[in-house]
């Protein structure tokens, strides 16, 4: 499914509610205490590239890649502003191809989730691996299925000066599938609204399944925790965070 594409110009403003800054210090600090403190990162599902920044300006040197042509645009146009040297690459993850090896892949903002049938995940997961330093540390983020049941049959709406936009969500348990129709409605310098439309579906994984799907792969289970913490994860988790080695192919 392709999306992300006109709307990709309007992603930051709608989404100004995450705080990446925040984000990402936790990530590096996830990174360092695995060891990872400099070399090639990969960021998988990178977007418009708020997180690749912050890792790049911390001193990593950063690889981001992403599916959607339009969001690599203003990854692109932010790279240019700020002068970091990020190399960008269109691409499915479940076709990952990189000319070498990386200390650490990262993978934020429920990228992962994305990824809605197990088969595909393990395949992923075994990508990661195959493109991994020794030892090298893979650290992703999870929407949970809590936080799925949570959501349920439920609709978002907000307006703002620079336009609106409507979130219609629903939840298919016997799946562990989420599924939210987004309509946008964006004003342009002109002061016209374009719409947009997009549907985006989700997954929902136990922790069993994701340790499974990385022992599949042939990667080694670390640690989960609550997101933005050290702590274990729980049954009221929204978001955690997963750490995997990669354990000699």
């Amino acid at each position: 499914m392709e999306s992300y594409t006109g709307f990709a110009e309007f992603y930051d403003l709608f989404m100004d509610n995450i705080p990446y800054e925040e984000w990402s210090s936790y990530l590096i600090s996830l990174l360092k205490d695995y060891g990872v403190n400099d070399g090639i990162v990969l960021d998988i599902g990178c977007g418009t590239g708020n997180i690749t920044e912050y890792l790049a300006k911390a001193g990593y040197d950063m690889i981001g890649i992403d599916n959607s042509e339009d969001m690599l645009t203003e990854a692109m146009n932010k790279r240019y502003d700020s002068g970091l040297d990020i190399l960008y690459l269109c691409q499915d993850m479940r076709e990952l191809e990189l000319y070498g090896t990386v200390a650490a892949t990262v993978s934020i903002c429920d990228s992962m989730n994305y990824i809605i049938e197990y088969n595909d995940l393990v395949n992923v997961f075994k990508l990661v691996n195959n493109y991994l330093d020794p030892k090298g540390v893979f650290i992703f983020d999870l929407n949970t299925i809590h936080k799925y049941e949570t959501m349920g049959d439920s609709t978002i709406a907000e307006n703002r000066e620079d336009g609106s936009f409507i979130w219609e969500n629903s939840y298919f348990p016997d799946k562990k599938i989420n599924q939210y129709d987004l309509t946008i409605f964006a004003r342009d310098e002109d002061d016209r609204y374009t719409k947009f439309e997009e549907t985006h579906l989700q997954r929902g994984y136990t922790i069993e399944e994701i340790k499974s799907a990385l022992s599949e792969a042939g990667l080694i289970f670390e640690q989960s925790f609550s997101a933005f913490t050290k702590s274990p994860i729980s049954d009221t988790d929204e978001r955690i965070y997963v750490i995997a080695r990669e354990c000699g192919k």
